[in-house]
């Protein structure tokens, strides 16, 4: 009598089998290339962490600074005394051209 094979079920066939890894050393050449672009990732990603930082700061330090020539809020308008000094004096004066 002959048997017929059979697939052996997913539990089995890990058991049977022998788990084999394979074992990759790298070369001293490519272990270097490898750390070199590390570093290099890692310098870019500081500087520009660095420049965020600094224009945040930037940005923060001169918001809203500008100058206005408004007068306080106590002292009475430029424009207010002009018109009470020029409406005491005199009267309205009109030029036809």
């Amino acid at each position: 009598m002959t048997s017929l094979p059979t697939t052996p079920s997913p539990g089995e066939e890990l058991m049977a089998t022998p788990i084999l890894q394979a074992t990759e050393t790298l070369s001293p050449e490519a272990e270097a290339s490898t750390a070199l672009i590390a570093v290099v990732i890692t310098v870019v990603f500081l500087t520009l962490l660095s420049v965020v930082i600094l224009i945040f700061f930037y940005l923060y330090k001169n918001k809203g600074s500008y100058v206005t020539y408004e007068p306080a809020e106590g002292e009475p308008g430029a424009g207010l005394q002009m018109e009470s000094n020029s409406a005491k004096g005199r009267e309205k004066e009109e030029y036809f051209i």
